[in-house]
């Protein structure tokens, strides 16, 4: 696959994770709304990285992307990458599920829905 045909394949595929995310919202399905907004950031920075010229690794921290994609961030934005991390559960046991899904509230959700929705529009800027 060529640069430009993978870059638009992580952005369509991260498109597409927004738009399930934001369904799954309506649903009241909290904590898969945030899990498929990690997935839609993670995708973006995998196409800024394809951008560079450069493979994306198989991972799913947000922190570690952004500094193989070369960009720079503050405190703050790192927190928040950090965070936003948390949303992907790579191990799906029960237990971690459930403690996820507990901290999910409306009030949670929508406040990360909205950093989430902020962040993926100042990625779009190295895109």
């Amino acid at each position: 696959m060529d640069q430009k045909t993978a870059i638009k394949y992580w952005l369509k595929s991260a498109k597409q994770n927004i738009k399930v995310a934001e369904d799954n919202f309506k649903l009241k399905h909290y904590s898969w709304s945030l899990f498929l907004w990690q997935l839609a950031l993670e995708k973006a920075i995998k196409g800024i990285i394809v951008k560079k010229g450069q493979v994306p690794p198989p991972s799913h921290k947000l922190n570690q992307l952004i500094r193989i994609a070369g960009i720079a961030v503050d405190k703050d934005k790192e927190d928040v990458l950090k965070e936003i991390t948390t949303f992907n559960l790579e191990a799906r046991y029960d237990d971690i599920k459930f403690s996820f899904y507990k901290r999910a509230t409306l009030t949670y959700v929508r406040k990360w829905i909205r950093i989430c929705r902020e962040t993926y529009i100042w990625l779009q800027k190295f895109l």
